[in-house]
């Protein structure tokens, strides 16, 4: 049995990332090679008729990736159906009386103990040469990142695509049917954004959106994921709402208060009215409370998932209907009930679409560059010129978001005070990141609520459709950075359709307006 000129090396003497180019190949014999026991390849591991045909004619052209095992044998985690074929051409050469091939390897005396590392390698090398199940990727990926320590952990992360805390989450993307991760896969989705998809695979069509959005990064100049975060992010806040509503759903069967249908069949009358319709026998007006008795008492759920209490059959139940004349449903009720989904779902997105924006957000006041010169004349103006809304903002004294936005944890208890400024590590190079991150939190607390005023009408305005020139121009500039930056960052729609009447304008001037 051949051995191999690094058998004695141990994995303190070798760097874990020794790169094989620099290591020499030995032959050992096929016969003395098993499946290491953390090859992550689990499915389709016996070699195919065509590799069989071509190890006999040619051999094993490329070395396989083993180490040693206590009982004198090599554990193969790169090459190992290429290794099998090589033992079967080998029995076939033997019976035929012809000579035995030996197989090149590389001997990765380094990696014993490293289990996690060695797992991770595996994946490495089955998915560059594909044919790896996407359930097995997924797998091997989890497995190995778990058993790593951090440093580890962040160089497998960076050679994998995936950002910090996902290898938690590819658990639970193990959990797809195997046609949704081949689709996934085909579609160019990587690990990362598996793992995304499995966290809203139950929201209808969650992976057809998610595909499209990601087809749309791909199609536009500069590539990044602007279009996918953002239908992420929304499919996470319909995610959240069908969640609120199947709460209020468990709620109301706890109190044992039936949920009246929206829709009834063909035929059927809807008796029930709510209570603010109603009336007792003598005139008194029904709340929940004095109707709580009442055998009818029901409920119906609004838009916000909150429940509209009704009566489910007043005349038998004794109430009055308060009088009014009947209506008739119009074009204009039409319209309106229209209007109202149309505000109900412009609300839900506005709101989601604070998520890939404070993302971009922090990501621009962490890095390692230069802030854009955009970026920091933006922030110099609004610091110089103090709009309203950032006075307002800074009375509050509220650190949370610039603390989020720089990485710094502030107490947990409130009644331990912290100052940013003690907090926050300052340097030359870093203040334009601190005070962008200082006026962009500003600007997060003036559009956390889909609604606004407008001073000017004295009315209340949606900022989806009416925001204000200094909101336009922020969300103006964080589209032109994300532009600049490969496209990592792109409006959402509603924030697109927020600032139609505002492209053009001067954003240099607008935040001093």
């Amino acid at each position: 049995m051949a051995t191999a000129t690094t058998a004695d090396q141990t994995a303190e003497s070798v760097p874990v990332d020794t790169d094989e180019e620099n290591l020499t190949a030995v032959l050992l014999d096929p016969d003395t090679i098993v499946r290491d026991e953390f090859n992550a390849r689990e499915h389709d591991t016996e070699p195919d008729a065509d590799l069989i045909n071509s190890v006999k004619a040619v051999g094993v052209q490329d070395p396989v990736s083993v180490r040693p095992r206590p009982d004198g044998t090599y554990g193969a985690f790169k090459g190992w159906r290429r290794t099998q074929a090589a033992q079967i051409a080998n029995a076939t050469a033997e019976a035929e009386g012809h000579a035995r091939r030996q197989i090149k390897a590389y001997v990765r005396a380094d990696l014993v103990g490293r289990d996690a590392w060695t797992q991770f390698l595996s994946l490495i090398e089955n998915h560059q040469r594909q044919g790896m199940s996407p359930k097995d990727t997924l797998k091997a990926a989890e497995l190995s990142l778990i058993g790593m320590d951090e440093v580890e952990q962040k160089k497998a992360a960076r050679a994998l695509g995936l950002k910090r805390g996902t290898g938690k989450r590819l658990g639970r993307a193990q959990q797809l049917d195997d046609a949704t991760l081949r689709r996934a896969s085909a579609g160019g989705m990587d690990l990362e954004q598996i793992a995304q998809l499995a966290e809203v695979e139950d929201v209808p069509r969650a992976q057809d959106r998610l595909l499209k959005a990601l087809a749309r990064d791909e199609a536009e100049e500069g590539g990044g994921r602007g279009h996918w975060d953002q239908e992420l992010a929304l499919l996470k806040a319909e995610q959240d709402d069908r969640t609120a509503r199947k709460e209020a759903v468990a709620a109301l069967e706890k109190a044992d208060i039936p949920l009246l249908p929206t829709q009834l069949g063909y035929g059927e009358k809807d008796t029930a009215h709510p209570l603010s319709e109603l009336t007792t026998p003598l005139g008194r007006p029904l709340y929940e409370d004095n109707h709580k008795g009442c055998p009818g008492h029901s409920a119906r759920l609004d838009d916000e998932n909150q429940p509209v209490w009704y009566c489910a059959d007043p005349a038998e139940h004794g109430h009055k209907v308060r009088p009014k004349a009947k209506p008739t449903k119009t074009a204009e009720d039409e319209e309106k009930a229209a209007e109202r989904a149309r505000t109900t779902a412009c609300n839900r997105a506005w709101k989601a679409a604070a998520g890939p924006r404070k993302e971009f957000v922090t990501r621009l006041v962490r890095s390692s560059k230069a802030l854009p010169e955009d970026a920091w004349r933006f922030a110099v103006g609004v610091l110089l010129d103090l709009p309203p809304f950032y006075g307002k903002w800074a009375q509050r004294q509220e650190a949370e978001d610039v603390a989020s936005f720089l990485g710094v944890k502030l107490p947990e208890s409130p009644f331990e005070r912290a100052r940013l400024s003690d907090l926050v590590a300052l340097s030359k190079a870093r203040t334009a990141h601190v005070l962008f991150a200082h006026v962009a939190a500003a600007f997060e607390r003036d559009m956390r609520e889909p609604k606004g005023w407008n001073d000017a009408r004295m009315q209340v305005r949606f900022l989806w459709e009416d925001p204000t020139p200094q909101q336009a121009a922020y969300l103006l500039l964080l589209e032109k950075l994300g532009q600049d930056d490969k496209g990592s960052y792109r409006l959402s729609e509603v924030e697109e359709q927020a600032v139609a009447a505002h492209r053009g304008d001067d954003a240099e001037g607008e935040p001093a307006a």
